[in-house]
């Protein structure tokens, strides 16, 4: 397990008993500059060519602005899922929040003694908050001139708001011609519906999602988190790093910037596999199927004896027959089964036979029979069973970071997702959790608007700032 303190890294062994040589054995700090990192102590993950010096994306500033976690996507362009955790850490993200009021997602979900969401320190990992009010027109005034000293902007807010506010694309093309400006929104900049209010919920509705999950002849059912917020943080990143790889090779254009527009609802439209070809070609409209996938089988979530459940994928053709023989099934192989073709005909009988055989196993039991014969199996986790399992733990995908000081009376440690995909040359690292409001307003502000602390003070003291 990785532990963050302060703006070092450290590896801890796990509390359960785990195979020596997947974890490094030896405590480890791993400094913010990335220098000085005995080879032997880095994770397994990590390999041991990886150069800690080297940041793909050094160099790179990103301002957000917006709120909630629409634009979370740039805290895992260096955190992680919510992106790549890679890419925050290689980037400086300097994140614009109100004054007092500071980011809605601090505010949500379990609140910590101080106040402040534990899902925030998560996903605002490594980056600079700084309080500006965008109502006021200095405030406006300090973002246009932070603007005009970053390579990325990314907003979340009604199309046509930075445009009212003096902060659109054209405003600050004039000076800063290669700035890649990133915009998500509901329906995108551009066509009938750019106007409406979108949030994630409605525009997963419309990009097809909602209409095939959940049970057939049911209400359409909602999944317990966002996935249309996070597969549109997901899109912004990619758009973003073609953007400053396309803006390269238009070096020497009067514009080698430019806008990267990301529709919530076309983020979730573009998971939809294949609904709209099976409707245009055979008017098939996919519907919902409950813990099964349509015209796959057998793939499905089975009982265990104590009252568990195991995801079995038993698909492929090879598969199959595997599986049939490892429940003492082997009359449901054959040509009557041989193709996934013939075997949604008979969905029901071969759903109904893994269910009879799983019900009179546990899941361990399951499982270990079903690997030993190389048929995908596995449990449904929760968190608890995430935080604690071997295999997780052993990938640095769980890491902790301590809040505040116990001088201050905080100072303790929460657990939050390490990084993924793992690269192993360049990997990323957590440097801070997700800071206190306004941690970073006056030092951004001296160091690349140069104000001084006369100017700081009056900002301050006129809400400009905080």
């Amino acid at each position: 397990m990785l532990r963050v303190q302060g703006d070092s890294l450290k590896l801890i062994k796990p509390s359960f008993q785990c195979n020596k040589k997947s974890i490094a054995p030896t405590v480890f700090s791993l400094y913010s500059s990335g220098l000085g990192i005995p080879r032997s102590y880095i994770p397994k993950r990590y390999k041991t060519n990886a150069n800690l010096a080297i940041k793909p994306l050094e160099g790179i500033r990103v301002l957000e602005l917006g709120q909630a976690n629409y634009c979370r996507s740039f805290l895992w362009i260096n955190s992680r899922i919510l992106w790549s955790g890679l890419i925050i850490s290689t980037i400086e993200v300097i994140k614009i929040e109100p004054p007092k009021l500071g980011d809605p997602l601090r505010k949500w979900r379990a609140l910590d003694s101080d106040g402040q969401s534990a899902w925030f320190r998560s996903m605002a990992r490594n980056k600079k908050s700084v309080c500006i009010d965008l109502r006021s027109e200095e405030g406006r005034s300090l973002v246009k001139q932070l603007a005009m000293k970053s390579d990325v902007l990314i907003e979340n807010f009604k199309p046509g708001t930075m445009e009212k506010w003096g902060l659109g694309p054209e405003d600050i093309y004039s000076d800063n011609p290669n700035l890649i400006y990133t915009r998500i929104s509901g329906y995108g900049q551009t066509g009938p519906y750019s106007k409406k209010p979108g949030f994630a919920s409605v525009c997963e509705g419309m990009g097809g999602f909602r209409f095939i999950n959940g049970h057939p002849g049911q209400p359409p059912v909602r999944p317990n988190l966002s996935l249309g917020d996070s597969l549109a943080g997901m899109h912004a990143v990619l758009g973003t790093l073609l953007a400053l790889i396309a803006r390269n090779k238009l070096k020497g254009q009067p514009r080698t910037g430019q806008v990267v527009d990301v529709a919530i609802y076309e983020s979730m439209f573009n998971m939809m596999e294949s609904i709209v070809p099976e409707y245009d070609r055979f008017q098939q409209i996919r519907q919902p199927s409950g813990t099964t996938l349509t015209g796959i089988v057998p793939t499905n979530t089975y009982p265990c004896r104590e009252g568990k459940h195991v995801i079995i994928g038993g698909n492929g053709d090879s598969i199959y027959v595997r599986l049939m023989n490892a429940i003492g099934r082997s009359d449901l192989t054959g040509e009557k089964y041989k193709t996934n073709v013939e075997r949604v005909k008979e969905q029901e009988v071969i759903d109904s036979a893994i269910a009879d055989w799983t019900s009179k196993h546990t899941a361990d039991e399951v499982i270990e029979i079903l690997e030993k014969v190389s048929v995908p199996a596995g449990k449904i986790y929760d968190a608890k069973d995430i935080v604690e399992d071997e295999h997780i733990n052993a990938r640095g995908m769980i890491e902790e970071v301590t809040i505040g000081t116990h001088d201050e009376g905080r100072g303790w440690n929460l657990k939050i997702p390490g990084m993924s995909p793992v690269l192993e040359t360049t990997p990323g690292s957590t440097k801070w959790p997700g800071p206190d409001l306004g941690a970073h307003t006056n030092q951004v502000l001296t160091d690349l608007l140069e104000l001084s602390e006369e100017q700081l003070n009056e900002y301050k003291e006129a809400g400009v700032t905080g």
